[in-house]
């Protein structure tokens, strides 16, 4: 499968996270071309700030392996992963990151800070960023908009 073809799958992620009224995060950790995890939003049904799609993602990954080292895994996020994931995944060795939009405000991997890229660091992931990006932000676009629609008070 390509990188589009799994990008297509964290966003299959991404929509069922927006089905359960969670912003619409989605990612696969991918292994010798086969997905061996999933996982995407639950911070507002877990009421837990490591609900990130990345921490889902990595608890169901170390629940099926046993292990939390990644170096063997690309991780595909549909959204760049915050600081917080990005410093979880280059703490786990991830191999490569693979992102769909990038976040300007808030992205770890070269959004707004790189962090992947920091010499202080013991493990340097590779970045990819911009697969399948028009994709991805236009589902997360289309989410918020229906929230405001939704939040929009009538006279």
């Amino acid at each position: 499968m390509s990188d589009a073809e799994f990008m297509a799958a964290a966003m299959e992620e991404a929509a069922a996270a927006a089905a359960a009224g969670e912003v619409p995060v989605g990612a696969v950790a991918v292994r010798d071309g086969v997905i061996a995890a999933r996982g995407r939003n639950c911070v507002e049904s877990r009421g837990a700030v490591d609900g990130h799609a990345e921490f889902e993602l990595m608890r169901n990954l170390c629940e099926a392996t046993g292990d939390w080292r990644l170096e063997d895994y690309d991780i595909y996020v549909t959204k760049e992963p915050c600081f917080m994931c990005t410093g979880m995944l280059i703490n786990a060795r991830a191999r490569r990151i693979i992102c769909g939009f990038s976040d300007p405000a808030a992205g770890g991997c070269g959004g707004s800070l790189d962090l992947c890229a920091h010499e202080g660091n013991l493990w340097h992931p590779e970045v990819i960023s911009g697969v399948c990006a028009e994709e991805t932000l236009a589902q997360f676009r289309a989410f918020f908009k229906e929230v405001r629609k939704k939040n929009k008070k009538r006279p």
